[in-house]
């Protein structure tokens, strides 16, 4: 897990947040061995946590609105993440967001995108994220990256609300695929 120093928020209450995001992220996660990385990297950062910060940087997200709290009938008590502390976590991880780059499979992800001029600011920076993942822009609006990344896609996609004008796939061949394998150093 990363935590980064953004809008004079503490480290603990950033944890907090990502913590609280972690949850979401479990819910919206099928694969069994990316949800044993979510609860593996959150126990960590759980146990680093001081009790006596937890409570007051609790109580501070709970006034700023960022997280929300429920009474359970059994006394416990539910904290979630509020529609605006949604958008902040997200934001977190948004910036920081990076794709792991394992063995190639031989395969080209390619993302193709035809967004209206109405809405040309989310299309540029669409392709600025395209550009800091490390795709390689083919056109202006399709770009190619050799690893699994469906998931970041998709996140990306929605962060900024284009999913009806962006298409994702896999290649299996592309035509000057030798100038894509030194771009990326596959050779």
């Amino acid at each position: 897990m990363f935590f980064v120093k953004l809008n004079n928020m503490s480290p603990v209450k950033q944890k907090i947040m990502l913590l609280l995001l972690a949850g979401l992220a479990l819910g919206f996660t099928h694969n069994p061995y990316r949800q044993w990385k979510i609860v593996k990297g959150v126990s960590k950062e759980w146990n680093r946590i001081n009790e006596k910060k937890l409570r007051d940087e609790i109580r501070q997200l709970y006034q700023s609105k960022l997280i929300g709290k429920k009474e359970n009938s059994d006394g416990s008590c539910t904290l979630s993440l509020t529609e605006k502390g949604k958008l902040k976590a997200l934001t977190y991880h948004f910036e920081k967001m990076k794709i792991e780059r394992k063995d190639w499979d031989g395969k080209w992800r390619f993302v193709s995108f035809d967004i209206p001029e109405k809405i040309k600011r989310a299309r540029e920076a669409l392709r600025e994220k395209l550009r800091t993942l490390g795709f390689c822009e083919l056109q202006k609006s399709v770009f190619v990256f050799p690893y699994d990344c469906k998931n970041e896609i998709d996140f990306v996609i929605e962060f900024f609300n284009l999913r009806r004008h962006v298409r994702f796939g896999i290649l299996e061949y592309l035509d000057n695929e030798l100038d894509l394998k030194k771009t990326f150093r596959l050779l």
